[in-house]
């Protein structure tokens, strides 16, 4: 996404970047970027939860609107509304012979569907 938005940039279109991945789209250098410190997919809070959404699209546009440096960047202050150890936990795999196994099973029910 970040590179699509350094392209529409250099074409006129401005951008706005609403994520959690902030070492990545740092190193992209998109032009202006808001930062929840959120886990990966949930940039703007749980699903489910409008509230916090609608909180933190409205200060990324806020901040959009008011953003003319190239490559400017906010924070915005959000709690993550689920278990709070989700940093510990984000990405763990508790049982990766089964993980392994579901993943054959997937594969196999794909194949069968190509035939």
């Amino acid at each position: 996404m970040s590179l699509v938005a350094r392209h529409l940039e250099a074409n006129g279109i401005p951008t706005l970047i609403v994520g959690s991945a902030r070492d990545i789209v740092d190193e992209i250098a998109v032009p202006r970027f808001a930062f929840t410190d959120l886990p990966l997919g949930n940039p703007v809070g749980p699903s489910g939860d409008a509230g916090q959404q609608r909180r933190i699209l409205t200060t990324a546009l806020r901040f959009a609107e008011s953003a003319v440096v190239p490559q400017s960047s906010v924070v915005i202050p959000v709690e993550w509304n689920g278990a709070q150890d989700w940093r510990a936990t984000y990405m763990s795999i508790a049982d990766p012979a089964a993980l392994a196994a579901e993943g054959e099973a997937r594969r196999a029910r794909q194949a069968t569907k190509k035939k």
